[in-house]
């Protein structure tokens, strides 16, 4: 984290959890804050591990994740798409709980920021999705409303006991309450990691699978900065979530107060392509019930 952070280590009987209060407007260094996991020398820690690039070619992607755990938060990551063609492509920013097997795969929670490639000349989709016990279909599409590869731009997920609100450039875009009373489940369990991806999505990307990487652009590049994080980071044991109840966050109540709500609503009665809750043909049964 920032080296202004203030973080406070609360000892437990079953694990160790750092509470971190990232200061206000700081970058971390990504040396410090991840590891690039895969993509054999695809994906870089650059400018004194201020900057990130992913890169992707026909033979394959690359991805990084956080080194901490967290459960509820604020993660916050600046990030410059892929210029030009980028058709096929998906660069991601997303929360996960562990999926190393079978059992863990089935039930796992996610909660997803996908950019969905496009050929020159249109606009770039910005998917979100919700997955909880294993269970996604939730996706929400909008059409950004600026060029997010000319500069770099902030996207943010708020995810506390009640809400998980995505941002973008500090605008709420989506709000997906918690109603397990209407028994609907929520994330609020499991531990998960920040992680960021770039990879080939060819088959269903871009207009549906239509519209094909153009690898003779390749290497395609996505760049991230500035990843600051206001969350309860579980160290010892992932599984462990006792000491992640504490309502000394700014965070943990939050929710839209009127204007964001017609922020948000503006943005998507004027962006968004699609809503899952409006695709009746798709849920014969019925829509979910959130919805």
């Amino acid at each position: 984290m920032a080296s202004s952070a203030l973080i406070r280590i609360i000892s437990l009987a079953t694990c160790s959890v750092v509470l971190v209060v990232a200061a206000a407007g700081s970058g971390g260094n990504f040396y410090e804050d991840v590891d690039i996991t895969w993509g054999d020398g695809r994906g870089q820690i650059l400018r004194h591990g201020r900057l990130i690039t992913l890169s992707l070619d026909k033979y394959s992607g690359s991805g990084f994740q956080s080194k901490n755990y967290y459960l509820f938060g604020r993660m916050d990551m600046q990030i410059r798409l892929i210029s030009g063609d980028s058709a096929g492509t998906v660069t991601t920013f997303y929360l996960s709980s562990d999926t190393q097997n079978t059992e863990q795969t089935s039930t796992h929670d996610e909660i997803d920021f996908e950019f969905l490639g496009n050929a020159s000349g249109s606009p770039y989709t910005l998917q979100t999705n919700i997955y909880t016990q294993g269970m996604g279909n939730r996706e929400m599409q909008f059409e950004l409303w600026f060029d997010p590869t000319k500069h770099f731009h902030t996207y943010s997920i708020l995810w506390n006991p009640k809400h998980i609100i995505f941002l973008v450039d500090g605008t709420p875009i989506r709000d997906f309450r918690n109603m397990e009373s209407k028994g609907v489940a929520f994330p609020d369990q499991k531990p998960m990691r920040v992680y960021s991806t770039l990879w080939d999505g060819e088959d269903w990307a871009t207009m549906g699978g239509r519209v094909k990487t153009d690898w003779s652009k390749a290497p395609f590049v996505a760049s991230y900065r500035n990843f600051t994080v206001d969350a309860c980071v579980v160290v010892d044991d992932a599984d462990s979530h006792s000491g992640c109840n504490s309502s000394n966050f700014g965070w943990w109540n939050q929710e839209l107060d009127s204007e964001s709500w017609r922020k948000m609503r503006r943005v998507q009665r004027g962006h968004m392509i699609y809503n899952y809750c409006d695709d009746a043909s798709r849920f014969p049964q019925g829509l979910p019930p959130e919805c």
